[in-house]
């Protein structure tokens, strides 16, 4: 049997299979990313070092969900702009809809690299499936829990959560003449 230092994370084939639930069921997939240099965003979106991309196939050109990186293109007010995640900073996938889905822990870049923790570390300790729930995760909580009511400003762009009352659970459709 291999040690854990020489198999390969887990977290790539999880979010490719979650994005394909998602795709499967018509639910529409989201990724909650911790944002810092190795990450190529629209940096006027990121909100509180963390930002929340559509990845849905609607919402994406040329899609790559890889082991090591996710990239695809993507519309922001209009613009189209070049994305690359590394897999190691996506916190959580959740389909927007219905906010189900896996959060996944921080990843300490100093102890990938062999610099010791000095304080802090990770997030929460994380369950036998190496995940956390959305509700363990600070900043992912927010977001998981955001039903269909959330408003978008395009496809592709981040999510930005209007305030949910006890009513707005469910979705609505407006007419406009």
């Amino acid at each position: 049997m291999t040690s854990s230092e020489e198999t390969t994370s887990t977290r790539p084939y999880l979010i490719r299979a979650l994005h394909e639930w998602c795709c499967d069921n018509n639910l529409t997939p989201y990724l909650t990313v911790a944002v810092d240099n190795s990450v190529q965003v629209p940096r006027e979106y990121v909100n509180d070092g963390e930002i929340v991309l559509n990845v849905g196939l609607n919402a994406t050109t040329s899609l790559h969900l890889g082991n090591d990186y996710i990239e695809f293109k993507a519309r922001f007010s209009g613009v189209v702009r070049d994305i690359m995640i590394p897999v190691n900073q996506v916190l959580a996938i959740f389909a927007r809809e219905n906010g189900q889905g896996m959060a996944f822990p921080k990843v300490d870049r100093r102890v990938e690299m062999g610099i010791p923790k000095s304080s802090g570390g990770y997030l929460q300790a994380p369950d036998e499936a190496g995940a956390l729930t959305a509700a363990e995760t600070p900043g992912v909580a927010r977001l998981a829990s955001v039903q269909a009511g959330a408003d978008t400003e395009s496809a592709g762009s981040p999510m930005k959560p209007k305030q949910i009352k006890k009513k707005d659970i469910r979705p609505t459709l407006t007419r406009i003449k």
